[in-house]
């Protein structure tokens, strides 16, 4: 499957990007961490 042209983020917590997956579809601007354990650390 080719890449698509997904929005991206930087994390909160460690300052690295991160792009759109589909179960944030419907949440997508409260998103703030690229992962739970960023979540958990913030």
């Amino acid at each position: 499957m080719a890449a698509k042209n997904l929005p991206h983020k930087t994390c909160s917590v460690c300052k690295k990007p991160f792009s759109w997956r589909k179960k944030w579809e419907k949440c997508w601007e409260d998103v703030k961490y690229c992962s739970e354990r960023c979540r958990r650390n913030k």
